[in-house]
């Protein structure tokens, strides 16, 4: 069974959108990579795990840096709850305290 990507809500819809096009096309295509060759052989540049049961998503583009965070959920499962611009070096803590909350709402 491929795993399936799929965005939280329309709050991370509107995270997503808000990114520049050559972002928003590195995370299609990274999201291609997982449901073609699955969540298990993913690794660096394209996945790191953050923490606890945070993952993220390393988008590139022309004008810096983004991250896609995610959560894995029963039936194969990628759910993204957080899309941001990275401004800083480490991600930082507001941003995996606003993941950590949205990831309570996965099923």
């Amino acid at each position: 069974m491929p795993w399936v990507v799929e965005l939280l809500d329309s709050r991370v819809q509107e995270e997503l959108e808000a990114l520049p096009v050559d972002m928003r096309a590195r995370f299609q295509r990274i999201v291609q990579l997982i449901q073609h060759c699955g969540l298990e052989r993913m690794r660096e540049p394209h996945v790191r795990h953050l923490e606890g049961s945070l993952w993220e998503i390393r988008i590139t583009g022309r004008d810096g840096i983004a991250r896609a965070v995610y959560v894995t959920a029963p039936d194969r499962r990628v759910v993204v709850v957080r899309v941001f611009v990275k401004k800083t070096q480490k991600t930082p803590r507001a941003e995996i305290e606003l993941a950590l909350g949205r990831a309570k709402e996965v099923e």
